[in-house]
């Protein structure tokens, strides 16, 4: 998905870096050195999607905001925010900003937050769900279709969510897409990554400080749970979270009220909680380095995401879908995978699940001399199982080979006997016979 967006910057080489980035998604961009600038070429066209700093001369991004709010309170608003303007600019995340990104941007994440904000804007990419997508998740398979049916039914409630599932399979685009489908939409979604913030840092992060606190507290701190207030807070990979904090955590969602780090007052915050983790959760309760009574409060709804290995189908919609972002992205014009090829990608175990696959094709659409991906164009690893299949291949006799066709097809669609022989091109009591006398 395309749009039309504006960025605006007081630093002439961020304007050309970002706008760069972004058209060559193919998405029209304007630039603007202030606000004020800005909000007269707003008057004059249309927008889809609007990039600010947050400091800026003469209005600040925070007042443009509003302005913009005032104006079209639909259109999404990415802020770019130096270290020292992060509090302000998660701040005006309740003010109605989409999200903010830290400068230097990354320009992966940057493309990706377009993407996101781009797609949950159009209403018919919001509400699609034919089951080949939903929001930002791809697939067909019988496991992601039940993630999707799930999302559904729990998105309009304010009920917790536990994310299961092993690194790379996606569970933030889930909690996402039950954050943009909600009754909560037009407030901050939160994410909060347990594992990169230090443990004697984590309470004053999540509920903030009071002045003189501790050392290095030389002013009042809103935390992030504060700053989410009306919207979601995302404890990704809460399972990492130091085992001290977990009490406070808990006390938490029992009061919905916090109390900052040094202060005495109770302050009341409205938000949703949802939670991933990759760990066996309660295998660490069980260990005691889990609380049993968090783990059950958290664990109201759970979604669970599939590693890629048990959604074989989606692999060729999922290698396809990034084929066509590649291209695009370095201008290559391939337009499909080599039958042998995809076979090979299919029958791979995928140990880093979505985000291996995604950064294969990238490397491969960047390698790839031709305008399909032949075996060449992948790395060695993947065209060595080629060879060692086609020489264990070599050494079967018939019965062998049909006996190992018959039961790849029955994996490949998880036994299903139906499936499996319309893969094959024969009859399901073909299927069957062929089970009796080879399996």
């Amino acid at each position: 998905m395309t749009g039309n967006i504006l960025i605006v910057d007081d630093e002439i080489n961020t304007l050309k870096v970002l706008s760069a980035a972004l058209r060559k998604e193919k998405h029209s961009v304007c630039t603007s050195l202030t606000a004020e600038e800005a909000l007269s070429r707003m008057e004059h066209g249309h927008f889809d999607l609007v990039i600010t700093d947050y400091r800026l001369p003469g209005m600040n991004g925070e007042a443009f905001l509003e302005m913009i709010k005032k104006g079209n309170s639909g259109i999404p608003v990415v802020l770019l925010s130096a270290y020292g303007t992060i509090e302000s600019a998660v701040n005006a995340m309740k003010k109605g900003a989409y999200t903010y990104l830290t400068k230097p941007v990354d320009l992966n994440t940057l493309q990706s937050i377009v993407k996101s904000a781009l797609c949950e804007r159009d209403e018919s990419c919001r509400s699609r769900a034919d089951g080949n997508q939903f929001l930002n998740i791809i697939g067909k398979s019988a496991p992601i279709r039940e993630v999707f049916s799930v999302i559904r039914r729990v998105s309009k409630t304010d009920a917790g969510v536990l994310i299961l599932g092993e690194s790379g399979t996606g569970k933030e685009l889930v909690a996402r897409a039950l954050h943009y489908t909600s009754m909560r939409a037009d407030k901050p979604f939160i994410p909060i990554d347990c594992t990169t913030i230090p443990s004697e840092l984590m309470e004053s992060e999540l509920f903030g400080h009071e002045k003189g606190a501790f050392t290095g507290a030389f002013g009042v701190k809103t935390g992030l749970v504060e700053m989410a207030g009306g919207g979601t807070v995302f404890f990704d990979e809460v399972g990492d979270l130091d085992f001290s904090l977990q009490k406070k955590l808990l006390r938490f969602l029992q009061e919905r009220e916090i109390r900052k780090v040094g202060g005495k007052d109770k302050i009341r915050v409205d938000v949703r909680i949802i939670a991933s983790t990759n760990s066996n959760l309660e295998e660490s309760v069980t260990r005691g380095e889990f609380r049993a009574d968090l783990f059950y409060r958290l664990n109201v709804i759970t979604i669970n995401m599939p590693a890629l290995r048990e959604r074989q189908e989606d692999i060729e919609l999922l290698a396809a879908h990034f084929l066509e972002d590649f291209s695009r992205k370095y201008k290559k014009y391939i337009k499909g995978f080599d039958p042998a090829v995809m076979e090979i990608l299919k029958g791979y175990e995928w140990p880093g699940n979505v985000r291996e696959l995604e950064n294969l094709i990238e490397r491969t659409v960047i390698f790839c001399p031709y305008d399909r991906v032949t075996f060449e164009c992948l790395p060695r690893k993947f065209v060595l199982m080629n060879k060692e299949e086609t020489q264990e291949t070599e050494s079967m006799n018939l019965n062998e080979i049909e006996k190992r066709t018959v039961t790849k097809a029955l994996e490949t669609e998880a036994w299903n006997q139906s499936r499996a022989a319309r893969l094959l091109g024969i009859s399901r009591k073909q299927l069957r016979t062929k089970m009796k006398n080879l399996l």
